[in-house]
């Protein structure tokens, strides 16, 4: 949907509703109209915010977290509407695993995640495809999926014997993946995969990167053959800009200092962090650290500042481990105005911009995030 024109849906009905005067509303006007909107559905909404979050919008937050956590938590919620001020694939996961009457919500359809649409349903099944001339891969691969994929990649693992992680079980679940067969494709974040791989003591030269815009992924037969786990060319836009360097810098500001980063970082940055670990782990090492502590923290601006204030007080000091200003830029695009748009509507008996993922692709993307569960 564009920012003009919106289509409303409710117990079959249809209306049409002009979103421009929103995108007008002053940022004071839309807090006071999200405030008296809640309070009308009281507990029919639960508001969901991703820890990357713009503040403006995480203060109304019932639930924050990281995606999973979020929609595990709002299936468990006696609320009708799960209103996911995340991205796209966040949405979707809520809407797999919530109940049938619940119905999950996105403020803005163009909250999405560059990395998630790096790996196509179309470019991983020609990977299948292509895997098939040199090895029967549903014998010799596990598909494995971060969970920052599109609801149809996560069915095509379910499908095909495989499973879904996230950054904080992808080691768990890479022993799973192994104990069934010999070699893993992994989509769509390279530098979890390396990492999580890594940490496993399988050499570099093992795992190698897949690009899908060439032909055989630009590998030879053999290369295919020999492979421990093939890595889809996909990275985060936000953490592909932490560098070593920045790194370096600040260890020879203070010496004393700690570096904590995302492994979707690079191998180069994981490597020379003395902490790796996922948004959750961040804010809980960083919490749970001695007083007086300096940080270095490799992950996106919103938590960053967030986690900077929540723990000054302390006399910890929060450092964002770029000097170039970069966050999630898609998940940016819910604002205020979006969520009072969202959250009026549904005040109206109007349900607004719903995640529904076909009913056969979620039961298949069921499966395969089951697997991940029960194997962590």
């Amino acid at each position: 949907m564009g920012s003009h024109t919106e289509i409303l849906q409710h117990s079959g009905q249809r209306a049409i509703v002009n979103f421009d005067r929103y995108n007008h509303l002053a940022d004071e006007d839309a807090q006071l109209r999200i405030v008296k909107a809640r309070e009308q559905l009281g507990k029919r909404a639960v508001l969901l915010c991703h820890h990357y979050q713009r503040a403006d919008v995480y203060r109304h937050a019932d639930i924050t977290g990281d995606s999973l956590k979020l929609s595990r938590l709002a299936s468990q919620s006696d609320a009708e509407f799960i209103v996911f001020c995340g991205v796209h694939f966040m949405a979707e996961v809520a809407d797999i695993l919530s109940r049938p009457e619940q119905i999950s919500i996105l403020p803005d359809l163009a909250a999405g995640c560059s990395m998630a649409d790096m790996a196509s349903l179309a470019k991983v099944e020609r990977c299948w495809r292509e895997i098939g001339e040199v090895l029967n891969p549903d014998e010799h691969f596990t598909p494995v999926t971060y969970i920052n994929s599109a609801a149809d990649l996560k069915a095509f693992c379910g499908e095909h014997g495989g499973t879904v992680c996230t950054s904080s079980n992808a080691t768990k679940i890479l022993e799973w993946s192994f104990a069934r067969r010999d070699k893993v494709l992994f989509f769509p974040d390279q530098h979890l995969g390396r990492w999580s791989g890594h940490k496993m003591d399988i050499p570099l030269e093992q795992m190698l990167v897949w690009d899908p815009d060439l032909e055989m992924g630009g590998l030879t037969p053999a290369q295919i053959r020999n492979a421990r786990i093939l890595l889809w060319k996909g990275h985060c836009s936000v953490h592909q800009m932490f560098q070593p360097a920045h790194i370096l810098r600040f260890r020879n500001q203070y010496p004393d200092g700690l570096v904590i980063s995302h492994p979707e970082c690079s191998f180069e940055v994981c490597q020379q962090s003395d902490f790796i670990g996922s948004t959750e782990t961040i804010l809980r090492t960083v919490k749970d650290a001695a007083p007086g502590t300096r940080w270095l923290v490799g992950t996106e601006l919103n938590l960053v500042e967030r986690l900077a204030e929540e723990v000054k007080a302390e006399g910890k000091i929060v450092q964002f481990m770029s000097p170039t200003v970069c966050m999630c830029s898609t998940m940016q695009r819910i604002d205020p105005q979006h969520l009072a748009w969202t959250l009026e509507n549904l005040a109206a008996g109007n349900v607004v911009n719903r995640i529904s993922v076909p009913p056969h692709e979620a039961a298949l993307a069921k499966v395969a995030l089951q697997r991940m569960l029960d194997a962590s």
